[in-house]
């Protein structure tokens, strides 16, 4: 894996936060906080930056939603001093499936729920003058781990240049609470879901495979030779490759002259 000087690395993120924001012609952000370590690490980035009268956080918990993530994203909330709001989503996603789509299965409605907080946010961004922070890693978004116009949607990534495990290493310097830190990651879209049991990969090993393969521009066949796997290369060979559009403006036809 890359070595980073993660002092450095949080002082061009706040930068980059400012630019964006100078750019836009807004002072204040908005975040939807899950509890988790991403958008805590985006959470504290955005106060360090703008300081925490310009920073909003949302917690947009479903039903089936476990307590300790809402508990977890208060905590934070509380411990940065931010401004911030509960807004249940329950009523909005489980009104459309009762009424339209009473079959659906679970993936459609996690994908549902990911784009309602979507909307939430982007509405409270109107309400706030605020641009809506991103709180994706660059392991997710080159595996497509994230809903399209869900929780792929935002005006910035803050950390969408950092692997997971350096997310971590970051929220210990930004000194997130570590309860927070040593969480299995969840998107907590439905009861006992984890992310790395959804990838089929540990967080860890999925970071360095996709290093080598994307940073360092290596080959399976050397990742191989290196000792990896060839199944979880070739899995994650896969996410990168299949998820490709999720990386892209949707195309469109091109004039002929």
């Amino acid at each position: 894996m890359r070595k980073l000087n993660y002092e450095n690395e949080i002082s061009t993120i706040e930068t980059f936060i400012s630019q964006q924001l100078k750019l836009a012609g807004f002072k204040n952000i908005v975040i939807g906080l899950s509890g988790g370590i991403d958008s805590a690490v985006t959470a504290a980035l955005a106060v360090k930056t703008i300081g925490r009268e310009n920073v909003f956080g949302v917690m947009m918990p479903y039903s089936t939603s476990i307590a300790s993530s809402l508990e977890d994203a208060e905590y934070l909330a509380k411990k940065l001093g931010i401004t911030y709001r509960i807004i249940e989503i329950t009523p909005m996603v489980d009104k459309y499936f009762q009424l339209y789509e009473p079959e659906a299965g679970i993936m459609r409605k996690a994908n549902r729920m990911a784009r309602e907080r979507m909307c939430v946010l982007y509405d409270l961004s109107a309400k706030l003058s605020a641009l809506v922070a991103g709180t994706s890693n660059r392991s997710e978004l080159l595996v497509g781990y994230c809903t399209q116009y869900g929780d792929s949607a935002c005006a910035f990534e803050p950390i969408g240049h950092l692997y997971k495990s350096e997310v971590r290493e970051v929220a210990k310097i930004l000194s997130v609470p570590d309860k927070i830190i040593a969480k299995n990651p969840t998107a907590d879209l439905w009861q006992g879901q984890t992310d790395e049991t959804e990838l089929g990969i540990s967080y860890e090993l999925l970071d360095e495979i996709l290093y080598y393969l994307i940073d360092a521009g290596k080959s399976k066949n050397e990742l191989f030779k290196m000792g990896y796997a060839e199944s979880d290369v070739k899995k994650v060979h896969h996410l990168y490759k299949k998820s490709e559009f999720k990386r892209k403006m949707p195309p469109c036809p091109k004039i002929i002259t």
